[in-house]
């Protein structure tokens, strides 16, 4: 059954997330940008009901409360499933996201509409800046800025240097960066059709204060939390023997 739920989804989630762009463009025309985000929130949740129905995977939402106001949230990119759940777990949003992603007909068109800051990864400094300059603006207009620091999935138990981007514009504009961990990778896989049952835990970590920071010692210390929190939530992984006395 797991596999018949598992192949149902697969094949929904491209229909659905097309049909759902077509009158999504047309709507979205017409809509001030928080309406469209409503808009694109509703697709997130109906994509993760869908999958708790089809393959039996729930999420839960663990750790600290969001500060007030917008801010730079760095998300664990390690499966398909954060892209759908961070419509719903954060408030209004703008994504970091690949260029190539608006090159799908239809999804690239809904992807413009919604502010996204599409670079191109080869361009270095140059991707850097475009994610500053534009992230200053979107914060101005009251939105989140989300950015998988990786630059792109990465298998369970992996991970590469974080990118910059973010935690420089956080220091530039005096934002919190709030990191994110989570173990979705286990049961959506990164390659593969099987979604494994179970709950997807997210765990949102304490606000980090950027003020007088250096960028490099902010960035690993926030990978270097969101990678043993990420080791942590894996269930796969075997009991530590309890401390000795």
């Amino acid at each position: 059954m797991q596999l018949i739920g598992s192949l149902f989804f697969t094949g929904f989630l491209p229909l659905w997330t097309f049909l759902y762009a077509i009158p999504f463009v047309i709507i979205c025309a017409f809509l001030p940008f928080r309406r469209r985000f409503a808009l694109a929130r509703a697709y997130g949740a109906s994509v993760l009901w869908v999958l708790k129905w089809s393959c039996g995977l729930d999420y839960r939402i663990e750790g600290a409360a969001l500060p007030a106001g917008c801010h730079v949230a760095l998300w664990k990119h390690s499966s398909s499933w954060e892209t759908m759940a961070m419509m719903v777990v954060f408030p209004r949003q703008v994504w970091v996201l690949k260029r190539e992603l608006l090159w799908i007909p239809m999804v690239g068109l809904a992807v413009r509409q919604m502010h996204a800051i599409a670079i191109d990864r080869k361009a270095g400094h140059s991707a850097v800046a475009q994610v500053i300059e534009q992230g200053k603006q979107r914060l101005d207009e009251g939105d989140w800025i989300i950015i998988f620091p990786e630059g792109t999935r990465m298998a369970a138990g992996e991970t590469r240097r974080y990118g910059a981007s973010g935690t420089l514009l956080a220091i530039e504009t005096g934002r919190f960066i709030v990191p994110v961990a989570h173990n979705a990778g286990v049961y959506w896989p990164r390659r593969g059709v099987m979604k494994k049952p179970g709950t997807v835990r997210v765990v949102i970590g304490t606000p980090v204060v950027t003020a007088g920071r250096e960028a490099r010692e902010l960035n690993e210390e926030i990978q270097a939390w969101v990678e043993a929190t990420v080791r942590a939530l894996d269930p796969t992984r075997e009991a530590l023997p309890p401390p000795a006395a």
